[in-house]
């Protein structure tokens, strides 16, 4: 047996929170201003407030994961041409 590095394990996009968070604001936004079901109307309000906080929420993390990664970019080494 020999002993080899394991791979590395596989790298999660950065925006996969965004898009998590996204999702259920448009949950939240569908059952809370589109949905006609009256037995969603218990919860109307939860919905409409948890819709823009999500989607919000979801706006900024993309916003700051851009600027990061923009930053991590500049950061980085220029490639050689021609290397």
């Amino acid at each position: 047996m020999s002993k080899q590095n394991p791979p590395a394990p596989p790298t999660i996009s950065p925006y996969l929170f965004p898009v998590v968070l996204a999702g259920m604001g448009l949950w939240c936004l569908y059952d809370g201003w589109l949905s006609a079901d009256p037995k969603m109307q218990e919860y109307l309000l939860f919905n409409r407030i948890g819709s823009v906080v999500l989607l919000l929420w979801a706006a900024l993390d993309v916003v700051r994961t851009r600027r990061l990664e923009r930053q991590e970019a500049a950061a980085a080494p220029p490639d050689q041409p021609g290397a």
